[in-house]
């Protein structure tokens, strides 16, 4: 499974995450904090968007709020269904073995 390793704060709503297998991605997160309720502070709030830290694998803000690390790494939309997830692995695995 692969987590997230480390993560800093970009310009916007964007992330640089790098992930447990060496790999870094700027992710703009927009999708994922622009949903109200917990997410409010983050997207409203530079200042809190910039306490973003790794947490049990993921990103994370002092409130509570993460967003799931396979989520990121696969680049699946907020409140993926099964197939969307599906699709996604399935993408993921022939890009590692075309590798």
């Amino acid at each position: 499974m692969i987590r997230v390793k480390d993560v800093e704060a970009l310009d916007g709503n964007t992330l640089r995450v790098t992930f447990t297998n060496g790999e870094r991605r700027d992710i703009d997160v927009t999708q994922y904090i622009n949903r109200g309720g917990i997410f409010a502070p983050i997207h409203d709030d530079p200042t809190f968007f910039r306490q973003v830290h790794v947490e049990l694998g993921t990103i994370a803000w002092p409130n509570g709020a993460d967003i799931d690390p396979d989520v990121l790494y696969l680049g699946l939309p907020p409140n993926a269904n099964e197939e969307e997830w599906r699709a996604a692995v399935k993408a993921h695995q022939s890009t590692q073995h075309a590798a």
